[in-house]
């Protein structure tokens, strides 16, 4: 799978001062906090260091986060407000969670009456502020935007088919035309939940932009960082090698390829297999899960149902059992016994461990031609 890029839009280049501070305002949407904690898991750089001002070229952040911060209530309020009127400055506005569709209330099509809402942070004069409306509010003044986790993103499980919410992710909701006060359209680092070191690793990259020390970094055509997923789930897989053998998994806790057992990862973009959920430690198919495409637009609907085998599995896994079972794995066992042998160990391999005997008539016979193939180059 190749991920296309695309080309910077146009943008209003910050002219400002080497900046000290950024204000990052995170708002929840329908979510489950899962994005959160695993930003706290981040390593490289860990979200400790950039909210001390620790990490060289980047400024300090200043987190306004309705779980994280030592504000709350009014208190908490202030911030937001203070951003609305540009006395935080810059500020960058993560979102985090699906947009829910408080329109559906208002306009009477769902509830009819009932006057509530889905999600609010505070109130003004009696009436409930949706997260919904602070993002109208905060979202133009921002320096950039972000939406972390496949909810915010796309939509995610709050969005899938026969939800009453209208779930939907936030470029859904705010649009193409959308652009941030330096001209950027909405960041999207997907995952149910994203790995901490993506999202960390993209907010440095745009902040690096942000101080004028590098170019805006690249984007796909979604708004997801390019050099994070322009790559399968399956090239990165230490099970990949399997698939191309042919070799696969019978049920959970075997070491093969998991394609039969329901994995996704040959057509979903994620970088969760070659960089582990965190410190490069675990990740699904490290740990023995398969890949229910978690990071991408379509979950969870067009990957339902769960740990079902792919339809596309049927096809791709018994080519690769045919052709590459029936001739690849033989020809590859017969070259690896020949490559097993010192030049000295024409007959018996004089092993205490194990007998191997000389080669077989069959073995020398390819391994002869082989290496009359391999000498002529």
């Amino acid at each position: 799978m190749t991920t296309a890029t695309v080309e910077a839009p146009t943008m209003v280049m910050p002219k400002l001062d080497k900046l000290e501070k950024v204000y990052v305002i995170w708002l929840a949407g329908g979510s489950c906090d899962g994005c959160s904690i695993s930003v706290l898991g981040a390593t490289n750089p860990p979200l400790e260091h950039l909210l001390a001002g620790l990490v060289p070229g980047l400024p300090q952040l200043v987190l306004w986060h309705t779980v994280l911060s030592l504000e709350s209530g009014r208190d908490y309020l202030k911030g937001l407000y203070a951003a609305e009127r540009g006395e935080l400055q810059p500020y960058v506005v993560v979102l985090e969670g699906s947009v829910t569709n408080e329109a559906q209330i208002k306009d009477g099509s769902y509830n009819k009456g009932s006057g509530g809402f889905y999600i609010a942070i505070g109130e003004e004069n009696g009436r409930p502020i949706t997260t919904t409306e602070w993002l109208d509010r905060l979202c133009p003044g921002a320096a950039a935007v972000f939406a972390i986790g496949t909810c915010a993103t796309w939509g995610g499980v709050p969005a899938a088919e026969g939800n009453a919410t209208g779930a939907m992710g936030l470029m859904d909701h705010l649009g193409k035309d959308f652009r941030s006060k330096y001209g950027l359209p909405v960041i999207n680092v997907p995952g149910c939940a994203p790995i901490g070191d993506n999202f960390i690793e993209t907010v440095a990259s745009v902040l690096l932009f942000l101080q004028g020390l590098t170019p805006l970094p690249e984007f796909d055509e979604l708004g997801r960082p390019a050099w994070l997923f322009g790559e399968t789930v399956h090239r990165g897989c230490t099970r990949a090698g399997f698939y191309e053998e042919g070799i696969f998994a019978k049920e959970y806790g075997d070491k093969e390829c998991l394609v039969e057992l329901g994995c996704w990862g040959p057509v979903v973009a994620c970088n969760m297999a070659s960089r582990g959920a965190i410190n490069g430690v675990g990740g699904c198919m490290q740990m023995g899960g398969v890949c229910i495409g978690c990071t991408m637009p379509g979950f969870p609907d067009k990957f339902s149902p769960a740990f079902a085998k792919p339809p596309g599995a049927e096809i791709s896994a018994l080519l690769a059992k045919r052709i590459a079972g029936t001739f690849i794995r033989p020809l590859r066992a017969i070259t690896g016994r020949d490559k097993d042998r010192s030049i000295r160990w024409t007959k018996e391999v004089p092993s205490g461990w194990a007998a191997r005997g000389a080669p077989s008539v069959f073995d020398s016979a390819v391994n002869f031609f082989y290496k009359r193939i391999q000498k002529s180059r």
